[in-house]
């Protein structure tokens, strides 16, 4: 038996192919976009995944303001932080953090799907996310596609 043939090949930063990716958020439900969106930064959805490794692609989301929630979720669904101070809780529903800027509601959906650590703070870097359909990546040719494509 030919033990050289069962290796396991492991991605590292040199042998990443990393591509970037277009999407288009019109008509798209918040909570099944960023999941979709976190598997591409991710890289789950390619043969050489790595799970300590950023084999993810560069995604650029556009049309985050027009995103759909479901049921009551715009009044309903808070956003908590903290000053740091005590008694610094401070919270913002849907509807107050989509009116301030429609594509945060996007970037902490997709962020709190990623990890906890070093490797999910870059991985969030790959990420852009626009508000309209113009975007400042043309150079890099991104690939449109449909998020039904990813699995």
């Amino acid at each position: 038996m030919d033990t050289l043939s069962y290796k396991t090949i492991s991605a590292n930063k040199a042998t990443v192919n990393k591509e970037w990716v277009l999407i288009d958020a019109e008509g798209q439900t918040l909570g099944r976009l960023a999941s979709r969106v976190a598997i591409l930064l991710r890289g789950k959805h390619k043969p050489n995944f790595t799970p300590h490794v950023d084999c993810g692609d560069n995604v650029i989301v556009i049309n985050s303001e027009k995103i759909k929630l479901s049921g009551n979720k715009w009044n309903d669904k808070s956003y908590i932080r903290h000053t740091g101070y005590p008694g610094g809780q401070r919270s913002l529903t849907a509807t107050e953090l989509f009116s301030k800027d429609p594509a945060r509601l996007v970037e902490k959906s997709v962020k709190g799907m990623l990890p906890k650590n070093k490797l999910g703070a870059a991985l969030f870097r790959n990420l852009n996310v626009v508000v309209g359909a113009a975007h400042t990546h043309e150079a890099q040719k991104p690939k449109t596609m449909q998020l039904n494509e990813i699995n």
